[in-house]
């Protein structure tokens, strides 16, 4: 129940974060552009980079909930690309590289196309 209670807590910190983010670009009037999103997939990427490794070399005793509020939970609610670029970069630094690119690959490529399916399902409902 803890495990759940630091996720959802670090998770409504990300969401907020992400959110605030939005807005202030937003107001900046960069115009259609996601400017947004690339700046937090970004952001997100480079901390999740910074905590995991601090995280594998500081090794506190409070590791595994730090883990769990931080990576998973804000990092997850501010953006699932850090969690996304970590597993790709696990993969290459496994020496996977050919699973790494069909991770890339396919992640990418299939989510796009699901939410393209998604979009179609409903458009027939209300067409």
């Amino acid at each position: 129940m803890q495990a759940v209670l630091l996720v959802g807590a670090g998770g409504a910190l990300g969401a907020v974060a992400r959110y605030g983010t939005g807005v202030l670009f937003g107001r900046l009037g960069l115009g259609d552009f996601p400017w947004a999103t690339i700046a937090v997939n970004i952001t997100g990427s480079f901390a999740m980079g910074l905590l995991i490794s601090y995280l594998a070399h500081a090794t506190p005793s409070n590791q595994n909930e730090l883990r769990l509020l931080l990576a998973v939970g804000v990092m997850g609610g501010f953006t699932t690309l850090s969690s996304f670029s970590l597993d790709a970069v696990v993969l290459i630094e496994r020496g996977q590289f050919g699973a790494a690119a069909g991770y890339v690959l396919v992640s990418v490529v299939v989510s796009v196309l699901a939410l393209f399916a998604g979009l179609l399902v409903v458009r027939g409902l209300y067409a």
